[in-house]
């Protein structure tokens, strides 16, 4: 069943001092939705979220909320009030847990019996209510998050901003928040627009996600869409496939590519999914949890592409290993500490590398050099 278009933007362009900062032909939020904008540092993330919030007034363009442009001063403010923000520095009163939990409803003019239960239910739901009465100032970077959100919650706001809310927090915290805040979005409904720069956090919380560089979306779709089809190197590169390649078709037969690449000392030959006439040259990437890796010795696998190798290096990822490979062209894998330990994982080891046509993905077929 479709939702509900919440927020649309419509030829949105900001300049500053004559440059351009943001040009966003169309975006839409959907009701219930949480919308990641992804990208490098300057990318017009922060802007483009600014802008969306009525905040940040665009050169050009027009904003809608549930179908009604926002074009007075007056239609701006009523929105604002359906909304709220939370900044990657949570930016507290010098005053209680709860004086700052129930601010934004004082300032709504709602009476003290209103705000008490409010104020005590979200303390309590973001694990804040045995801190009703600390001062800001004695709160961790967790706990001070926290009360921004609860802040935000309190509010019962349709739509939900987060610029970078997690940035300043360390690993456990910052995991722990991400939790609760996926819970809450969903057990509440509320629609949010997630500023980051880190794909494993728009995982975990957004349904679709718009990558950004230069102030443009290059592009927008469904989490899976974006991470595993991407239509540009750059957002290949972004969201994790880090392994891209140069190949040339041979042949393509119903939607079975046969390729070769020409690096190093030999050709290697490859299959993959997709639509390319024999003789193009098109580039392909494949993400690096699809590739396995076994000992030399090991036939088993039923992957139609396996390549011998050597590690080249060894690089902690959080919970996984990356391994870099050369194979004759360079790949990349990721390994449980079980499986590095198991193989022997370390540069030099001799190793094949083995992966399915189906996780070979062809992202771009023209404006490629021919010479490969």
């Amino acid at each position: 069943m479709s939702r509900e278009t919440l927020l649309q933007v419509r030829n949105l362009a900001l300049h500053r001092g004559g440059v351009p900062v943001l040009d966003v032909p169309e975006l839409d939020l959907r009701a219930g939705e949480v919308l990641a904008l992804m990208g490098p540092n300057g990318a017009g993330k922060s802007s483009l979220m600014l802008s969306l919030a009525g905040l940040l007034a665009p050169t050009r363009g027009e904003l809608s909320f549930k179908g009604t442009p926002l074009r007075s001063h007056a239609d701006r403010e009523a929105f604002r009030r359906r909304t709220t923000m939370v900044f990657q520095d949570p930016l507290l009163f010098d005053a209680t847990v709860a004086q700052n939990i129930e601010s934004g409803l004082k300032l709504r003019g709602l009476s003290t019996a209103e705000r008490a239960p409010r104020v005590k239910e979200w303390a309590q739901r973001l694990g804040l209510g045995a801190l009703l009465q600390r001062p800001a100032h004695q709160l961790s970077g967790g706990e001070a998050q926290r009360t921004a959100l609860a802040r935000a919650f309190v509010l019962q706001p349709e739509l939900l901003f987060l610029d970078e809310p997690f940035s300043s927090l360390d690993s456990q915290t910052r995991e722990e928040l991400i939790e609760d805040l996926g819970r809450l979005l969903t057990e509440t409904g509320t629609s949010a627009v997630l500023a980051t720069h880190d794909q494993s956090k728009a995982a975990r919380l957004a349904h679709r996600l718009a990558v950004m560089k230069e102030g443009r979306i290059l592009q927008l779709g469904g989490l899976r869409e974006v991470m595993n089809h991407p239509e540009d190197p750059f957002v290949a590169t972004f969201v994790g496939m880090e392994t891209l390649l140069k190949g040339q078709v041979l042949s393509c037969q119903d939607g079975l590519l046969s390729l070769r690449l020409r690096k190093g000392p030999a050709d290697r030959e490859l299959v993959a999914i997709g639509e390319a006439q024999p003789g193009q040259t098109v580039l392909i990437g494949v993400r690096p949890e699809h590739v396995a890796l076994s000992l030399q010795t090991d036939n088993t696998s039923s992957a139609r592409n396996a390549f011998p190798g050597a590690v080249t290096k060894v690089i902690p990822r959080g919970p996984f290993f990356k391994i870099e490979l050369d194979c004759g062209f360079f790949l990349a894998a990721y390994v449980t500490p079980q499986s590095l330990s198991e193989l022997d994982l370390r540069p030099g080891r001799a190793i094949v590398a083995a992966f399915k046509a189906t996780a070979v993905h062809v992202i771009r077929t023209e404006g490629l050099d021919t010479e490969l």
